[in-house]
């Protein structure tokens, strides 16, 4: 009874109608469900292409993992505890850094930022350089000081990369308080050598230089504000945090995307969000759906009618019409699923839709996911049965007589 049913479901898709306006009506349900079907998978695809593409800039700029102390701002730093980090397994090389709230100067204009001194293995726990726009990465050079400056703060500063003989001033307070209570400033010169851009809050904050400079305006020797660790391709990431935790126990260790954990929370609530949006669209795109098969449950009253003669019972009748509004979700669908995949590869090769100038592409990036295929069907499939069920309830109700 199970095959009839189907079959016959089948038959009212693509047989013909009494009224061609029920073909009509049937073929704009298709249509609608392919087109939000369409519409869910590009949606996602575009936010994790987005997800991908701010990953891939933080995690440039981000190390592997990132010690942090727990207990006040600086951690104990010296060579004898980089080369134990460095001689654990997994650990392909450790960085300390010091990092610093300092004033800026550069030709009268003034801004407050973030200075960040790195040592000589820093560019190996990082990809910094391929996050450079303009200029060259280096730290020190025949005793002189350079500097990478983020983006956002070079515009604040009005900075020119390629003036070699103006120098950005940076001024820190020192720890020695005088007799009134009040401080001097530490000073110390930094040419620019270079600007990156990570296309997040850092661009308008940090000054890279060398360790030795932060240090030395700080005031402080053998400490560090983080000890940034990479790790080998095969290692496993709580591997390792276990393994420096041995050396550190009082200490914090962040993964890449404990480090940007917050950033990348908003965008898949966005993500999610959108997708709500666009799924709460399908329910009015579902209304073709049960308009279609009411129609179709008009038109075949005698079919039904015949069908309970022949011994076909409400609950196979109920079914026939659920089959038919599950065949119609589906064509939808898989119709939806070719669009969505023709645009997106149009999308990827060609850049169809573009984004602002300013921006850090010409178009929006897209990434599918196997996954996300599978929700959307699920979404689109639960719609198009609940939006079936009404009509099927009233075909198994159907009480026409037949007269000879």
């Amino acid at each position: 009874m199970s095959g009839l049913t189907t079959d016959l479901a089948r038959r009212y898709l693509f047989g013909k109608k009494s009224t061609n306006s029920i073909n009509i009506i049937t073929g704009i349900s298709i249509f609608g469900i392919s087109i939000g079907t369409a519409a869910l998978v590009l949606i996602l695809s575009v936010f994790n292409g987005f997800e991908g593409l701010i990953s891939g800039l933080f995690n440039a700029f981000n190390p592997d993992l990132k010690i942090i102390p727990v207990e006040g701002k600086f951690l104990d730093s010296n060579d004898e505890l980089l080369y134990k980090l460095n001689a654990l397994p997994g650990v392909t090389k450790a960085s300390a850094t010091l990092e610093e709230i300092a004033l800026f100067e550069y030709k009268s204009i003034q801004e407050i930022g973030m200075i960040k001194g790195v040592d000589d293995a820093y560019l190996e726990v990082t990809q910094l350089d391929s996050l450079l726009i303009d200029g060259e990465y280096k730290t020190k050079e025949n005793n002189i000081h350079y500097g990478m400056v983020g983006v956002g703060l070079r515009n604040k500063l009005s900075l020119n990369i390629d003036d070699k003989i103006s120098p950005i001033t940076v001024y820190m307070p020192t720890r020695k308080k005088k007799l009134m209570g009040t401080k001097d400033f530490n000073s110390k010169y930094i040419y620019p050598a270079g600007v990156f851009s990570v296309k997040s809050d850092n661009d308008y904050q940090y000054v890279l230089t060398s360790y030795e400079l932060a240090t030395s305006l700080l005031e402080m020797k053998n400490k560090a504000s983080f000890i940034e660790v990479k790790i080998s391709s095969d290692a496993e990431s709580d591997e390792v945090k276990a393994s420096i935790h041995k050396i550190l126990p009082k200490v914090q260790i962040k993964d890449r995307y404990e480090q940007d954990e917050v950033t990348l929370k908003v965008m898949r609530i966005e993500k999610w969000i959108s997708f709500l949006i666009t799924g709460l669209t399908m329910l009015l795109i579902a209304f073709n759906l049960l308009g279609a098969l009411w129609m179709i449950v008009l038109d075949k009253r005698k079919d039904i009618s015949v069908l309970k003669a022949l011994g076909l019972g409400e609950e196979q009748v109920k079914w026939l019409f659920l089959k038919l509004g599950f065949l119609i979700t589906v064509v939808g669908i898989i119709l939806g699923f070719t669009i969505a995949l023709v645009l997106y590869y149009i999308q990827k090769e060609f850049g169809l839709i573009g984004v602002p100038a300013s921006f850090m592409m010409d178009s929006y990036p897209v990434k599918l996911k196997m996954h996300d295929f599978l929700i959307v069907f699920v979404t689109v499939f639960t719609i198009g049965g609940l939006a079936s069920l009404l009509p099927a309830l009233k075909a198994a109700q159907n009480m026409t007589i037949l007269r000879s």
